[in-house]
């Protein structure tokens, strides 16, 4: 058995239906383990494919790598009939349709059920069942209604976080549930084929450590209490500046992480005992964060890096992304695929998981819009002659490699 076939996934065949990121980061992971994933798209492609330049952007190239592409128009009968046939032959499907959308296009749990009984329907909405069911929802929405985006201000502003975690949180909780539901089938228990995931439900499911702390605070004090920030929560969890301006950012959580600290720095207050709960160092958070400034900012960031690593006290550097992947950790097997564009050269990084390097995942570009719609097609059971009709139709295309006005790089 060579290593693809060994794949968890190997040998699953998964269409995705995705736009941006939910669903196409979900059909990633499910790629990555092993599953063929076929993006369909529309004529016009994933918005992705045009927010750089004219051409695809970073999580197009990071999120479809891996992925072959099959471009069709669903609205039209023709378009629909070859998408049914496809769905017949798959074990999955995952989308991000709107739900006004899925019933128009009649891609519904019930529409894909009649197709295939067998198939993993997973769809990831803005809000999951309730009086909100059918309303629109985003990653900055998702923030915004759960409470994240209310702690984060910029200038006073409430602002989204920046990347779309969200979004991301909500396609790996969809991978979470499409394997428990295959895992069930392999089994042979009872089980629904249907994962439903909310962007609104998972914001809800990240914050919940934020919404019980200030239920907790609430009936503990009588009022909702919270940190000043949650950057300061704990004194000296946080980023500090050297002597040659570089920002180091350090993990004090506990009563030994100061103590290691203050003796790392070689400190007075490592004799304080007054500060040597986190209880009085939170009392005295101005007196606390103004030691560990001093003592940073006293040093440089090599000296404080040697002084830290020797006691155990836990720092990282804060990086811009340019140097994120300079870091040798980041170069070790399994950790970056190598991964190759109309001529330009990418490190992309890898699903976590143990044995990347070597377990057969194939390394495929991100493909053309319609790379393999004639391929997916044929193997669905149409005929070339149907193939061909249906291009010419335009309800379906083929790539030319015209598709964005990058210039090859020759």
């Amino acid at each position: 058995m060579d290593a693809q076939t060994s794949l968890p996934l190997a040998g699953r065949r998964v269409i995705e239906l995705g736009t941006m990121l939910a669903a196409p980061f979900a059909a990633h992971i499910l790629s990555q383990l092993g599953a063929e994933v076929i993006k369909v798209e529309p004529p016009r492609g994933d918005p992705t494919r045009a927010l750089v330049r004219g051409g695809p952007s970073g999580t197009f190239i990071a999120y479809s790598h891996g992925k072959k592409s099959v471009c069709l128009d669903l609205a039209s009968a023709d378009g629909h009939a070859a998408f049914t046939k496809m769905l017949a032959t798959a074990d999955a499907l995952v989308h991000n349709l709107a739900p006004k959308a899925a019933r128009k296009l009649q891609l519904t749990k019930e529409d894909c059920e009649k197709i295939n009984p067998k198939l993993v329907y997973c769809h990831i909405r803005g809000y999951a069942a309730g009086p909100q069911e059918d309303d629109l929802a985003s990653n900055p929405v998702a923030e915004a209604a759960t409470g994240v985006m209310e702690q984060n201000r910029i200038n006073g502003r409430p602002s989204r976080l920046g990347p779309s975690y969200h979004d991301q949180f909500a396609g790996a909780y969809a991978v979470i549930g499409m394997l428990a539901t295959m895992l069930q089938q392999a089994q042979g228990k009872p089980a629904s084929n249907h994962v439903e995931i909310g962007l609104y439900e998972t914001g809800l499911h990240v914050a919940s450590r934020d919404l019980v702390g200030i239920q907790l605070k609430t009936q503990l004090l009588g009022k909702p209490e919270r940190e000043p920030h949650g950057e300061f929560s704990m004194p000296g969890y946080g980023a500090y500046l050297t002597r040659d301006e570089r920002w180091m950012y350090l993990l004090m959580l506990t009563d030994a992480h100061w103590l290691k600290f203050c003796q790392a720095m070689e400190l007075p207050e490592a004799r304080d005992e007054s500060l040597h709960q986190l209880r009085n160092r939170k009392k005295e958070r101005d007196r606390c964060e103004d030691i560990v400034k001093r003592a940073i900012g006293a040093v440089t960031f090599e000296q404080a890096s040697a002084q830290l690593k020797a006691a155990g006290v836990g720092f990282t550097e804060v990086l811009p992304l340019e140097r994120v992947l300079e870091a040798p950790q980041a170069h070790q097997p399994g950790k970056l695929r190598e991964v190759g564009y109309r001529g330009y050269g990418f490190e992309v990084p890898e699903f976590p998981r143990l044995g990347a390097d070597s377990d057969g995942v194939q390394t495929l570009p991100p493909p053309e819009l319609g790379a393999h719609t004639r391929e997916i097609l044929q193997s669905a059971g149409l005929k070339p002659e149907q193939c061909d009709a249906l291009v010419k139709s335009g309800a379906a295309l083929v790539a030319d490699g015209t598709t964005f006005p990058w210039a090859p790089v020759r």
